[in-house]
């Protein structure tokens, strides 16, 4: 019999319409996928169309499939929040019953000055910013001072970012650390992500080098269940770093969803029992997050465009699994996450699956549908997505 595998690609930031508490997160009227869409009419998506996903939602020249090719649907996110963090933790059967903390005012200023000064050194900003924006703004006073410029975002977040001339990764990297042993009991935000940037003043580039230190899941996720089942967990993009290092066998690190796909397609070319979880972030982090509804449907064109291939790679006993980890509206009057459904579709190399899901009240029925499709024990309160 073939070992079993299954393969989740979290397209992130890619929701599907507003949740019933939207309106509670400020998100009323959200839609990142149909407004995405509606601003790139040029765009369509027929890959995607024919394994079901217009059949879940209705979707600008996304036609509904006669015969779909997934088990199609959405899910809910039974979690408090709508950030990276609360949503793959979820998918693994891990629900966060309390919001991350968020400084939609600014970093508080006790909160800058105890990280100053365990750092030995003055910072700057302190408020929510997009990243690109901020070292546009505050760079060519970081290249004088050496300062760190520090900024959150509507996510619970504290964003560190330096010019690598003047403070070298591994002391940005040194300085994260630090500031994720402070943030901790009530201000235990979800994430400290190092961002360290080139160039001069004007023309200031992000580099590959965002590294992301999470708060460590407080219990076991259904990773951490597999890999202790004696099964594999291979990571690609930042999901290693959203889990703390927990849960798996190695990870791909990845700058594009391109590159994420490549490495994909080179998990699914070996031998392995158990999973393959990646995360494709250019759709939030490169245009969601910058108000770009026609970059973000560029990128799912891209990602449409890889899928035969993706689906041509899937060996007997393999179970695919496409979803989402919250939405990040591109046409929204902010740049932050939106709390929104998430689409799903699920497909076996042999095309067996083609029935409708409906709408599922939890993220963490993926986590459930693992646990069922490789016999181990199930963390989370999941209902499997499919059973073969």
């Amino acid at each position: 019999m073939p070992s079993r595998r299954v393969i989740v690609i979290v397209l992130d930031g890619v929701g599907v319409g507003e949740l019933p508490d939207a309106g509670r997160y400020g998100d009323r009227g959200s839609h990142t996928l149909a407004h995405a869409l509606q601003a790139a009419p040029e765009v369509s998506l027929p890959n995607l169309a024919a394994l079901g996903l217009g059949n879940v939602v209705d979707l600008p020249r996304v036609a509904r499939a006669p015969s779909p090719g997934a088990a199609h649907g959405m899910m809910a996110e039974l979690s408090a929040g709508k950030d990276t963090t609360t949503g793959h933790w979820e998918l693994f059967g891990l629900i966060t019953d309390r919001p991350f903390p968020t400084y939609a005012d600014g970093l508080p200023e006790e909160m800058l000055r105890a990280f100053a000064d365990a750092i030995g050194r003055e910072v700057l900003g302190g408020q929510p910013a997009s990243g690109t924006a901020i070292i546009a703004e505050l760079g060519e006073e970081h290249l004088r001072t050496g300062r760190p410029i520090v900024y959150t975002s509507a996510d619970s977040v504290f964003q560190i970012a330096c010019h690598e001339d003047v403070v070298p990764r591994a002391l940005l990297y040194d300085w994260c650390a630090i500031a994720r042993a402070m943030l901790q009991g009530e201000q235990a935000m979800a994430r400290v992500i190092a961002r360290p940037f080139v160039g001069a003043p004007g023309s200031f580039v992000r580099t590959d080098g965002r590294k992301d230190f999470a708060l460590p899941p407080p219990a076991a996720t259904q990773l951490d269940v597999c890999l202790a089942a004696g099964l594999e967990v291979h990571g690609v993009g930042k999901v290693r770093d959203i889990f703390a290092g927990r849960g798996f066998t190695d990870c791909r690190h990845t700058v594009s969803n391109s590159e994420g796909v490549h490495a994909i397609h080179g998990l699914l070319a070996t031998e392995f029992a158990g999973v393959v979880f990646a995360n494709l972030n250019d759709t939030d982090s490169l245009y969601g997050h910058r108000n770009d509804p026609r970059g973000f449907a560029r990128a799912l064109v891209e990602f449409d465009e890889a899928l035969p291939s993706l689906l041509a790679a899937l060996r007997s006993g393999d179970l695919l699994v496409i979803t989402a980890d919250h939405g990040c509206d591109p046409t929204s009057p902010s740049t932050d996450h939106t709390r929104e459904y998430v689409p799903v579709l699920v497909i076996d190399a042999e095309r067996r699956l083609s029935q409708p899901l409906g709408t599922r009240r939890t993220f963490a029925d993926v986590a459930a549908t693992i646990s069922a499709h490789l016999g181990v024990d199930q963390v989370g309160p999941g209902a499997p997505l499919v059973t073969l």
